[in-house]
């Protein structure tokens, strides 16, 4: 699912008609902010943000430069990532660190969040910017809550604090900090406990916590899916607790986006991660700019080259890109090549961040994760030898590695036609480049 897919559409759509315009009058810029306030509102974006929003981006349209440009179009679509961006935050929140470790973060937040997967994440992004993480299991009422940050831990293989049969936060917290002192530990994260609702025996407590620890940052752990509800409980927190940034959960499945683009508006406090999936690397540092490219169609190139360099070896890389040329490009190349874009995220996700893809395109491109996951399991089914070279695999051998990999003879053929075809590829490629040549035809991977 891409990221604001309901919100995206409709302003693609928007923005699309006016974009390539010669000429705009003030009815049209009406027009498209009507428009704009519809997608917004039906994307459960808070009433007041998008009345603000509309005054704004329609003060700025209908100015002179704009309307008298020679591409007025083009304008407004940049007032409108513009305003887009400083709705969300105008710039990138990072979380700061103490001068004097550890540093503690309090994850807060109501029941069902996502608190404790956020908080294993959290721990798992910054041990790869070189710190090294204490979680504490601070939530002593949730059945199963401790369990489950200790299996998170074990994941990530990061120790996970907790007193045996206490019930007392307060007093966990305090001896986490005075643990992770003689540990070396330079990063605490505490998952406290939620509520189903807000209410003061949960504020108390977590002030309690609060005042004893003192924490660095208490980070607001808000359900992106809740909507305007997320809104409410972001204010009622910073109200009551004082919060100093927000990890929005579970923005994969949410396609209306509301709470992305209230929460900031409403608070004043910055957004400092997304989380965009289920596994324990998918937690995303907030980039306003960048969201608001891909809620327009613009795509995001930046993360898009993170991701890669992040999942994509780079020594690998350069390899494949000589038996590519070489002609000496295996199916176990192929495969590697394959979970290396796994690696990356969901690949509908990574198509939603290249410029010019909107949402409607992405849906015509078909994107089928279980063909992966399928085509994985019959290369691995084949022999070294099959692997190696493809042009040996007869009928027999085909009926047996599809039996193999529990799919049929026709996946395996259409795995090994598509193989075919893509080696064909590279050597027009390679053909075309020695003669100096551009453009090649359009190649069909076997998950599409």
């Amino acid at each position: 699912m891409a990221l604001f897919e309901s919100l995206s559409e409709k302003l693609q759509e928007t923005v699309k008609k006016i974009r390539g315009k010669g000429r705009v009058s003030e009815k049209d810029v009406k027009e498209m902010m009507r428009e704009i306030k519809l997608a917004l509102l039906s994307a459960d974006v808070n009433y007041k943000v998008v009345s603000d929003f509309i005054k704004k981006v329609s003060s700025r349209c209908v100015g002179q430069e704009v309307l008298e440009s020679l591409t007025p179009g083009q304008q407004i679509v940049k007032i409108v990532n513009e305003e887009l961006i400083e709705l969300m935050g105008s710039s990138q929140s990072k979380i700061t660190f103490s001068p004097r470790p550890p540093t503690v973060y309090m994850m807060v937040g109501l029941q069902g969040a996502g608190k404790t997967t956020a908080s294993g994440k959290l721990a798992n992004y910054t041990r790869k910017q070189g710190k090294n993480p204490l979680l504490v299991a601070c939530d002593v009422y949730r059945p199963a809550a401790i369990k489950q940050l200790q299996v998170l831990g074990n994941q990530l293989n990061v120790p996970v604090f907790t007193i045996e049969g206490s019930k007392n936060p307060v007093q966990i917290a305090k001896e986490a900090v005075e643990f992770a002192k003689t540990r070396q530990h330079d990063l605490v994260i505490i998952d406290t406990a939620g509520r189903l609702h807000i209410n003061e025996e949960l504020m108390d407590e977590l002030k309690n916590i609060k005042s004893e620890v003192v924490p660095h940052e208490i980070l607001l752990v808000v359900d992106s899916m809740t909507g305007q509800d997320a809104v409410n409980v972001a204010e009622s927190f910073n109200e009551k607790l004082g919060i100093d940034g927000i990890i929005l959960t579970k923005l994969d499945g949410d396609t209306r986006g509301g709470a992305a683009l209230s929460v900031k508006a409403v608070t004043g406090k910055p957004i400092k991660f997304a989380s965009v999936g289920e596994k324990l690397n998918d937690l995303e540092p907030f980039y306003p700019d960048r969201m608001a490219s891909r809620i327009l169609g613009m795509g995001d190139v930046l993360s898009l080259i993170e991701k890669a360099q992040e999942a994509i070896d780079e020594k690998k890389a350069l390899e494949l890109e000589r038996k590519m040329r070489t002609q000496q490009f295996t199916l176990d190349d192929y495969l590697e090549q394959m979970q290396q874009i796994k690696k990356m995220g969901p690949l509908s996700q990574i198509l939603g961040m290249i410029p010019g893809l909107n949402t409607k395109q992405l849906e015509n491109a078909q994107i089928d994760e279980k063909k992966m996951s399928h085509v994985e399991a019959i290369i691995q089914s084949m022999t070294k030898k099959e692997r190696a070279h493809p042009e040996i695999i007869n009928g027999s051998r085909r009926k047996r590695i599809a039996a193999g990999s529990g799919t049929t003879i026709q996946e395996v053929n259409a795995l090994l036609k598509s193989f075919d075809e893509m080696k064909k590829l590279f050597k027009a490629m390679n053909d075309m480049g020695k003669r100096g040549r551009k453009g090649f035809g359009k190649l069909k991977m076997p998950f599409m």
